[in-house]
């Protein structure tokens, strides 16, 4: 076979492939392991989304890669309701779950080789991922002065951020704009979790004017129903902003068949519309942080940023990374270490809170054994 370039040896080894030994240290705890390594929804899909879900499961024509009007004005609608941002309809476009969007944007919007895109310095892996499977080069900064003449078409910030539950003010988000806006560099904002604000005032949309001066040029910004709606299984997301980034990306997301199936839709739509569903789920969410956080004080460790999100960013005064992961999987709890969102992170460990209210309150029984 000739030699080809193969896309899998661009990328680095899936980083929870390394918790395995751990795993199975914290499974062996008398009353199992408490998994707090990733953020998934364990909670159930509201009423109303599963009903609509089921009226739109006699589905046997092909939806549009654009969704349906309906689904595109619930977006829309959802981001003026709740966050301030006035945006057409027609400037919406659905994905198959956020994570996909992240690591296809720069394919699609066709960077490759010798193009840079910047991600955080503390960021979900995606991030690095996407880019590298473009051929384009990642260059992990926060900060954007610093790069010098690099020739840079992408900027993805995420606010508020995974792992570290910060958020970025708007002066901050201001200034990342005008910088790409004079290279013209794109903006991705990756905000799945800007309804979760715990501290410091809600978290704000690249988008709102306040941030882009009421211009969404150059500006797309993500946004998913995973954490909002526990709609992780049904790969529910969207992203808008920019007219022409919009209509440049449906074309390609049209001849790629990258489409949302039709109940999912319908589902998701349903979910867009109902605020009072999120707000109990964020209720709960609150409640779980609430112990996780005061057991994990009381034990001794350190809480930085965390003031949004899903996560609590956790450093333990005599251990790094790898060391409190080991400290903790022996008492049965599992959390992902710092440094599987950069090397920034090798001194802190992402606990995330969500899970059950009964595996939250084990957790939190066993880390004030440790106090």
């Amino acid at each position: 076979m000739a030699d080809r370039r193969r896309v899998a040896d661009r990328l680095p080894t899936f980083p929870w492939d390394r918790l395995a030994p751990h795993k199975a240290t914290a499974e062996a705890h008398p009353d199992g392991a408490v998994d707090l390594s990733v953020g998934t929804p364990v909670d159930s899909v509201p009423e109303r989304v599963r009903e609509a879900l089921a009226a739109a499961s006699d589905s046997p024509g092909y939806p549009a890669t654009y969704g349906t009007p309906q689904l595109r004005a619930a977006a829309a609608d959802w981001l003026g309701r709740c966050h301030g941002v006035s945006v057409d309809p027609a400037a919406v476009l659905p994905s198959l779950g956020s994570k996909e969007f992240v690591a296809w944007l720069p394919t699609l919007l066709g960077l490759g080789e010798g193009d840079t895109v910047v991600h955080p310095e503390l960021a979900y892996p995606t991030y690095d991922v996407g880019i590298r499977m473009s051929g384009a080069a990642p260059v992990a900064s926060d900060g954007l002065t610093a790069l010098g003449p690099a020739p840079v078409r992408l900027v993805w910030v995420n606010s508020p951020a995974n792992p570290t539950g910060r958020v970025l003010g708007v002066e901050h988000l201001r200034k990342v704009v005008a910088w790409a806006r004079e290279r013209g560099a794109v903006v991705a904002s990756d905000e799945c979790y800007i309804g979760l604000g715990w501290e410091g005032g809600d978290p704000v949309s690249v988008l709102h004017p306040d941030v882009c001066g009421g211009s969404h040029e150059g500006l797309i910004a993500l946004h998913s129903l995973s954490k909002r709606s526990n709609l992780a299984g049904y790969r529910a997301a969207f992203a808008a902003g920019d007219q022409a980034l919009v209509d440049e990306l449906l074309a390609v997301r049209k001849h790629a068949g990258m489409i949302m199936p039709g109940p999912v839709q319908a589902a998701m739509r349903a979910a867009l519309d109902d605020d009072d569903h999120a707000r109990e789920q964020k209720d709960r969410y609150a409640a779980r942080r609430t112990a996780l956080r005061g057991a994990l004080e009381a034990a001794g460790w350190r809480i930085t940023h965390s003031e949004a999100g899903l996560y609590l960013w956790a450093a333990h005064p005599e251990h790094d990374a790898w060391g409190s992961v080991a400290l903790l999987a022996e008492h049965g709890v599992l959390v992902a270490p710092g440094d599987f969102y950069g090397p920034a992170g090798a001194g802190h460990v992402r606990v995330a809170f969500t899970a059950t209210d009964e595996r939250v309150e084990a957790a939190a029984k066993r880390l004030r054994a440790l106090a």
